[in-house]
């Protein structure tokens, strides 16, 4: 990746000819309230994916900021439309397929945003039947023309691999996994590549539990840039969609501006080479 051919509005493209912004705030463990300021700031930061969920409780808050971004001729300057913001949610708990296809209606109705860009299961958790029933409920929300996108979290590569033999009529766009370079998930990532599935990288700055190891400090120096913004750009130049959570509007605006520098294939080796399985929050991808 040329060091200035990445801008925070990038987008890749989907096989189903839609495509999702390579760079998305995260707002878990954010109030209603720091979820709206937050919004608000990335998108005036030229961020245009926002990712909830409904464990996070904060859906209609998101799309309220969304709206009203839209809405505010000062700061929609470039005159951006619903179309032009991808907005993710989750389903919190995989069940039978009627629960799973209500839930996502509601979400739909919370976010108030008329549809939902990227529609995610939030775990492998429930066991087989409910992770392929609720699956069934995404495939069907899209359809109807609820969900643009579906895709799913946590997955491992056994679920990854069940859902895929169960022949599903919608393949996963994407599967949103913890990834950073002290979490490398290898194995999780290849399984993600052989299927064509986009890896989108959640704690993509490892909660800044490391940001002060020597090599992020030194390379950090070495490229003229923050510890957030190498992670960001190390995550970036593997090809995932990172996900950094602020509620700071410095840092938001910080976190997006990494196309004054490109990695070395050396330093990303030695940053890949960190790699201890540092899990930050929860870990399901094992779940039976």
């Amino acid at each position: 990746m040329a060091p200035n051919s990445f801008s925070v509005s990038t987008r890749i493209p989907l096989s189903n000819g839609l495509s999702i912004p390579q760079i998305h705030l995260g707002v878990y463990l954010m109030s209603g309230r720091e979820a709206k300021s937050a919004v608000k700031w990335a998108l005036e930061a030229g961020y245009r994916g926002i990712d909830s969920a409904q464990m996070y409780r904060n859906e209609k808050d998101c799309g309220q900021a969304i709206l009203s971004f839209l809405n505010d001729k000062a700061s929609n300057t470039a005159g951006l439309t619903r179309e032009d913001i991808f907005f993710t949610s989750k389903l919190a708990s995989n069940a039978s397929y009627e629960v799973a296809r209500r839930s996502i209606k509601q979400s739909v109705q919370t976010c108030g945003l008329g549809y939902i860009d990227l529609f995610l299961l939030h775990s492998p958790y429930g066991g087989k039947s409910a992770r392929l029933s609720s699956w069934r409920a995404v495939e069907d929300a899209i359809k109807d023309g609820e969900v643009r996108i579906g895709g799913v979290s946590n997955f491992g590569v056994k679920h990854l691999d069940e859902l895929i033999a169960s022949k599903p009529r919608i393949m996963p766009a994407v599967n949103q996994i913890e990834v950073h370079p002290f979490n490398t998930r290898t194995n999780i990532t290849e399984a993600c590549r052989k299927y064509g599935i986009l890896v989108e990288a959640y704690a993509p700055l490892a909660r800044a539990l490391r940001m002060k190891h020597p090599t992020i400090v030194s390379l950090s120096k070495k490229y003229n840039c923050t510890p957030a913004q190498l992670m960001i750009r190390w995550s970036l130049q593997h090809g995932y969609i990172p996900l950094p959570k602020s509620v700071s509007k410095e840092r938001i605006k910080s976190n997006a501006d990494i196309s004054h520098f490109e990695i070395s294939g050396e330093d990303i080796k030695a940053m890949d080479g960190l790699d201890e399985y540092l899990v930050t929050d929860w870990d399901p991808v094992d779940a039976d």
